[in-house]
Protein backbone atom coordinates (compact mmCIF):
# COMPACT_ATOMS: atom_id res chain seq x y z
CA UNK A 1 0.00 0.00 0.00
CA UNK A 2 1.46 3.32 -1.05
CA UNK A 3 1.32 6.08 1.56
CA UNK A 4 -1.51 8.83 1.13
CA UNK A 5 -0.71 12.49 2.22
CA UNK A 6 -1.43 12.13 5.63
CA UNK A 7 2.18 10.10 5.73
CA UNK A 8 3.67 13.07 3.74
CA UNK A 9 2.06 15.68 6.26
CA UNK A 10 3.31 13.80 9.18
CA UNK A 11 6.97 13.87 7.53
CA UNK A 12 6.43 17.86 6.78
CA UNK A 13 5.71 18.25 10.34
CA UNK A 14 8.14 16.05 11.77
CA UNK A 15 10.71 18.15 9.89
CA UNK A 16 9.33 21.28 10.72
CA UNK A 17 8.96 20.33 14.31
CA UNK A 18 12.78 19.05 14.06
CA UNK A 19 13.71 22.59 12.02
CA UNK A 20 12.28 24.51 14.98
CA UNK A 21 14.37 22.38 17.79
CA UNK A 22 17.64 23.45 15.94
CA UNK A 23 16.50 27.02 15.64
CA UNK A 24 15.54 27.18 18.99
CA UNK A 25 18.94 25.79 20.31
CA UNK A 26 20.57 28.49 17.84
CA UNK A 27 18.79 30.98 19.75
CA UNK A 28 19.05 29.89 22.47
CA UNK A 29 22.83 29.18 22.06
CA UNK A 30 22.95 33.08 20.38
CA UNK A 31 21.32 34.94 24.03
CA UNK A 32 23.87 32.60 25.91
CA UNK A 33 27.39 33.72 24.32
CA UNK A 34 26.04 37.47 24.26
CA UNK A 35 24.74 37.62 27.91
CA UNK A 36 27.13 34.58 29.75
CA UNK A 37 30.35 34.73 27.63
CA UNK A 38 30.82 38.32 26.10
CA UNK A 39 29.16 40.66 28.48
CA UNK A 40 30.87 39.38 31.51
CA UNK A 41 33.82 39.55 30.02
CA UNK A 42 33.65 43.15 28.37
CA UNK A 43 32.33 44.18 31.95
CA UNK A 44 35.65 42.52 33.47
CA UNK A 45 37.63 44.45 30.87
CA UNK A 46 36.10 47.55 31.82
CA UNK A 47 36.47 47.09 35.53
CA UNK A 48 39.93 47.01 35.46
CA UNK A 49 40.99 50.29 33.49
CA UNK A 50 40.39 53.66 33.92
CA UNK A 51 38.19 55.97 31.77
CA UNK A 52 40.96 57.44 29.66
CA UNK A 53 42.00 53.95 28.93
CA UNK A 54 38.83 53.40 27.72
CA UNK A 55 39.15 56.20 25.18
CA UNK A 56 42.88 55.72 23.92
CA UNK A 57 43.79 54.58 20.71
CA UNK A 58 46.64 53.44 19.20
CA UNK A 59 46.62 55.69 16.27
CA UNK A 60 43.83 58.06 14.20
CA UNK A 61 42.79 54.83 12.11
CA UNK A 62 42.34 52.77 15.27
CA UNK A 63 39.34 52.21 17.55
CA UNK A 64 39.36 52.86 21.30
CA UNK A 65 37.68 50.57 23.69
CA UNK A 66 34.72 53.11 24.14
CA UNK A 67 33.93 53.41 19.49
CA UNK A 68 34.16 49.72 20.00
CA UNK A 69 31.32 49.27 22.52
CA UNK A 70 29.33 52.31 21.17
CA UNK A 71 29.86 50.17 17.77
CA UNK A 72 28.63 46.52 19.40
CA UNK A 73 25.53 48.14 21.18
CA UNK A 74 24.66 50.10 17.70
CA UNK A 75 25.16 47.01 15.74
CA UNK A 76 22.97 45.05 17.93
CA UNK A 77 20.20 47.42 18.39
CA UNK A 78 20.16 48.02 14.35
CA UNK A 79 20.07 44.22 13.59
CA UNK A 80 18.35 42.75 16.26
CA UNK A 81 16.05 45.06 18.02
CA UNK A 82 15.10 47.25 15.23
CA UNK A 83 15.95 44.64 12.25
CA UNK A 84 14.15 41.63 13.92
CA UNK A 85 12.12 43.23 16.88
CA UNK A 86 10.65 46.11 14.86
CA UNK A 87 11.96 48.90 16.73
CA UNK A 88 12.91 52.03 14.79
CA UNK A 89 16.12 52.41 13.68
CA UNK A 90 18.19 55.52 14.66
CA UNK A 91 21.42 54.37 14.30
CA UNK A 92 24.13 56.52 12.87
CA UNK A 93 26.96 53.69 12.51
CA UNK A 94 29.76 56.93 11.81
CA UNK A 95 29.30 58.77 14.58
CA UNK A 96 29.95 55.13 16.94
CA UNK A 97 33.82 55.65 15.29
CA UNK A 98 33.44 59.39 15.40
CA UNK A 99 33.00 59.92 19.05
CA UNK A 100 35.88 61.80 20.87
CA UNK A 101 34.18 62.45 24.74
CA UNK A 102 35.65 60.31 26.88
CA UNK A 103 31.53 58.58 28.08
CA UNK A 104 32.32 57.20 31.53
CA UNK A 105 33.01 53.59 31.36
CA UNK A 106 30.22 52.96 33.68
CA UNK A 107 27.65 54.33 31.04
CA UNK A 108 29.31 52.44 28.48
CA UNK A 109 28.28 49.03 30.42
CA UNK A 110 25.18 50.69 30.90
CA UNK A 111 24.75 50.89 27.44
CA UNK A 112 26.22 47.38 26.24
CA UNK A 113 23.79 46.04 29.49
CA UNK A 114 20.53 47.62 28.07
CA UNK A 115 20.88 47.14 24.64
CA UNK A 116 21.86 43.17 25.24
CA UNK A 117 18.50 43.27 27.96
CA UNK A 118 16.39 44.34 24.83
CA UNK A 119 18.37 42.08 22.00
CA UNK A 120 17.66 38.94 24.49
CA UNK A 121 13.78 40.35 24.95
CA UNK A 122 13.60 40.14 21.14
CA UNK A 123 15.06 37.07 21.06
CA UNK A 124 12.91 35.09 23.58
CA UNK A 125 9.86 36.46 22.24
CA UNK A 126 11.12 35.64 17.92
CA UNK A 127 8.72 33.08 16.44
CA UNK A 128 11.44 30.11 15.57
CA UNK A 129 9.21 29.79 12.49
CA UNK A 130 10.65 33.08 10.94
CA UNK A 131 14.17 32.12 10.94
CA UNK A 132 14.68 31.68 7.40
CA UNK A 133 12.43 34.92 7.00
CA UNK A 134 14.18 38.14 4.94
CA UNK A 135 14.58 41.02 6.61
CA UNK A 136 16.37 44.39 5.47
CA UNK A 137 19.10 45.45 7.78
CA UNK A 138 21.49 47.82 6.80
CA UNK A 139 20.44 47.70 3.31
CA UNK A 140 20.59 44.30 2.52
CA UNK A 141 18.31 41.35 2.88
CA UNK A 142 18.99 38.62 5.28
CA UNK A 143 17.16 36.34 6.86
CA UNK A 144 16.61 36.38 10.61
CA UNK A 145 19.06 33.40 10.79
CA UNK A 146 21.99 35.55 9.24
CA UNK A 147 21.27 38.56 11.54
CA UNK A 148 21.13 36.71 14.48
CA UNK A 149 24.12 35.11 13.55
CA UNK A 150 26.31 38.01 12.26
CA UNK A 151 25.38 39.97 15.22
CA UNK A 152 26.82 37.09 17.65
CA UNK A 153 29.91 36.68 15.87
CA UNK A 154 30.27 40.16 15.51
CA UNK A 155 29.80 40.58 19.23
CA UNK A 156 32.77 38.06 19.21
CA UNK A 157 35.34 39.38 16.97
CA UNK A 158 35.23 43.12 19.14
CA UNK A 159 35.25 41.40 22.46
CA UNK A 160 38.60 39.72 21.61
CA UNK A 161 39.46 42.75 20.41
CA UNK A 162 38.63 44.24 23.66
CA UNK A 163 40.80 41.74 25.48
CA UNK A 164 43.44 42.31 23.44
CA UNK A 165 43.63 46.06 24.20
CA UNK A 166 42.89 45.90 28.10
CA UNK A 167 45.60 43.39 28.42
CA UNK A 168 47.96 45.54 26.54
CA UNK A 169 46.70 48.59 28.70
CA UNK A 170 46.35 46.87 32.07
CA UNK A 171 49.75 44.58 31.95
CA UNK A 172 47.48 41.92 33.46
CA UNK A 173 46.13 38.72 33.24
CA UNK A 174 42.53 39.44 33.26
CA UNK A 175 41.90 35.80 34.53
CA UNK A 176 38.88 34.80 32.08
CA UNK A 177 39.73 30.88 32.60
CA UNK A 178 41.24 29.24 35.82
CA UNK A 179 44.03 26.38 34.70
CA UNK A 180 44.64 25.83 38.00
CA UNK A 181 43.36 21.86 37.38
CA UNK A 182 44.59 20.85 34.16
CA UNK A 183 41.80 21.96 32.48
CA UNK A 184 40.49 24.94 31.34
CA UNK A 185 37.67 26.44 34.03
CA UNK A 186 35.52 29.49 33.22
CA UNK A 187 36.65 31.69 35.95
CA UNK A 188 34.68 34.88 34.39
CA UNK A 189 31.34 33.19 35.06
CA UNK A 190 32.41 33.33 39.01
CA UNK A 191 33.94 37.22 38.26
CA UNK A 192 30.16 38.02 36.99
CA UNK A 193 28.40 36.43 39.74
CA UNK A 194 30.37 38.19 42.53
Amino acid sequence: MTPGPIILRSVSTQNTLQENKVSRAFVQQARHLLNSEYLPKLEGCLNVLTDEQVWWRANIESNSIGNLCLHLAGNARQWIVSGLGGEIDARVRQHEFDERTMIPRRKLLSLLRETLEDVDTVLARFELERCLDQYEIQGARVTALEAIFHVTEHFSMHTGQIILLTKMLSQRDLGFYDFSTGAPIRAWLKQSAE
